[in-house]
């Protein structure tokens, strides 16, 4: 274990000063005003989304250069230091961005640093953008944190500028973390199996990876809880929400991965057509990416209907097929063109 820590260390800092040295930098990210040069093999090798970015014919792959349009300059280059050194940086003010980033580019270490560092840095004036944060990114210790701070300190952060702003800009992730707090105590939970099934809808729309695995150990498995919403099962509404936890807690207590909603939807159509990145990667572990809805629609369809360039990318590398027609005879590349997007043409050309 030593040596393999050893290792480690010893290929993090080659890294890092491969980072500082520039030489055969392949790669250019545009963040803004700043411009980062990287060498396209650490990318791919430590972010899943840049593998599946370069794995393809896209515009980034041919022209050397990725512009970035939601991470500042000064967060990327965080980030970008982070995948050559493996360590993490105190960032303070810019940890909330660098959490978002992380969650965006599936560095999943990263991500749970970020998430230990807001809840240690948690206020009275930051408690309600730390909840939004934790809701949006589905970050199960630093929503836990979050509520558990809230509830405790409730008049005063309801009475801050941050939770006016909350209201403001992300009412919908308000929305979910006000029911979070009018959530009952763990030790009421002692329920009959409806509403244990009561919990567990409640538990797979927000996220809540404890309760999944409470209701799991309980006995209420996914057979029982088919048809809860419009057919859907729990890794339905999961899927759809993003929530990569409580989708990887029920794929390990055997949820059917490929089970079909009344639309005939699997959840990874729905995770695909909301531009889920993270939980479509860890869906196709087991999923059928070519799996058709009504209409023949296959995830990937759905991805580029709706313009997620890096779902698309995702399914293109396990498989998909881009050569697929739906039932009014349209390919996704068809859909690509009828969008105009470039991007997405050019990866299924």
């Amino acid at each position: 274990m030593a040596a393999v820590k050893e290792v480690q260390e010893t290929t993090a800092v080659r890294l890092g000063a491969l980072l500082d040295a520039g030489d055969g930098a392949t790669v250019t990210l545009v963040a803004g005003e700043t411009r980062l040069v990287a060498h396209r093999a650490v990318l791919v090798s430590r972010s899943p989304v840049f593998q599946a970015m370069f794995q393809f014919d896209t515009l980034e792959a041919s022209s050397g250069q990725v512009i970035i349009t939601d991470v500042e300059g000064e967060v990327m280059g965080e980030l970008l230091d982070y995948m050559y050194t493996l360590q993490a940086p105190q960032l303070s003010a810019m940890t909330p961005q660098m959490l978002a980033a992380a969650d965006k580019y599936g560095l999943s270490a990263l991500k749970t640093v970020c998430e230990q560092q807001v809840s240690a840095q948690l206020t009275i004036d930051n408690a309600a953008a730390a909840a939004v944060l934790a809701v949006r990114h589905s970050c199960p210790g630093l929503t836990a944190a979050a509520i558990s701070f809230i509830k405790a300190h409730n008049c005063q952060v309801m009475a801050t500028q941050g939770w006016a702003d909350a209201m403001q800009n992300h009412l919908e992730d308000v929305i979910g973390v006000t029911r979070l707090l009018a959530d009952p105590p763990a030790e009421t939970r002692r329920l009959p199996i409806q509403d244990r099934l009561d919990m567990l809808t409640w538990a797979v729309m927000y996220g809540r990876v404890e309760d999944l695995r409470a209701l799991a150990a309980a006995g209420v498995v996914e057979e029982q809880i088919r048809g809860l919403v419009l057919g859907q099962t729990a890794l339905h509404t999961a899927a759809s929400g993003g929530h990569v936890e409580a989708v990887r807690s029920l794929l390990d207590a055997r949820a059917p991965v490929d089970f079909r909603d009344v639309d005939y939807q699997t959840p990874l159509h729905l995770a695909a057509r909301n531009g889920h990145t993270a939980v479509v990667q860890l869906l196709l572990t087991s999923a059928d990416c070519n799996a058709t809805k009504s209409g023949g629609d296959t995830p990937l369809h759905l991805a580029v209907r709706e313009g997620h360039a890096d779902v698309a990318a995702v399914l293109l590398q396990a498989g998909a097929d881009r050569g697929a027609r739906n039932e009014a005879g349209n390919t996704p590349l068809d859909l690509a063109r009828q969008a105009n997007n470039q991007q997405l043409i050019d990866m299924l050309t």
